[in-house]
C-alpha cells in the first residue's frame, strides 16, 4: 500500500520522540491517515514538499503538514547497517527539500527508509 507519511507534531512533542502520521494514497482509506507509530519502514521512497505550503510556513512563521515521504509499507524491510545508512531531515527554513544530514545534499529518493523516534534513515 502506498502511503505518505510526516511527522506529527503535537503527539511528538507529547511524547518526547518522534510520532509519524501515516496516510493511505490508495485503496479503500485512501487520503485518511490509518496509523500514527513511532517506528515504520518504507520501500520506493520519495520526498514530497509542497512548496505552497512550504511558504505558507516561512511567511506566518507556524508549522503545516506540507513535506513526508511517499513509499510502499513494508514490514521486511531489514534494519539498515550503520555504514549503509544515512541520515535525512528536512527544516523548511533552511531548505526547499529534504537534505542528507551530514552533507546538507539534497535526499531524492531510496530504496529504503526506516522512521524511528530517533531519526529518518535511507539507504
Amino acid at each position: 500500500m502506498r502511503v505518505f507519511v510526516y511527522k506529527h507534531l503535537p503527539l511528538s512533542k507529547k511524547a518526547g520522540k518522534a510520532v509519524y502520521s501515516v496516510k493511505a494514497l490508495d485503496g479503500p482509506r485512501k487520503g485518511r491517515v490509518i496509523t500514527r507509530t513511532c517506528h515504520i519502514q518504507l520501500e520506493d521512497v520519495t520526498p514530497k514538499v509542497s512548496e505552497k505550503g512550504r511558504q505558507r510556513v516561512i511567511k506566518e512563521k507556524r508549522k503545516n503538514v506540507h513535506a513526508g515521504l511517499v513509499g510502499t509499507l513494508s514490514s521486511s524491510v531489514k534494519s539498515p547497517e550503520p555504514d549503509s545508512a544515512e541520515a535525512i531531515t528536512y527544516n523548511p527554513y533552511k531548505h526547499p527539500t529534504f537534505v542528507m544530514k551530514d552533507s546538507q545534499a539534497p535526499y531524492e529518493g531510496s530504496l529504503y527508509a526506516v522512521l524511528r523516534g530517533e531519526g529518518v534513515y535511507v539507504y
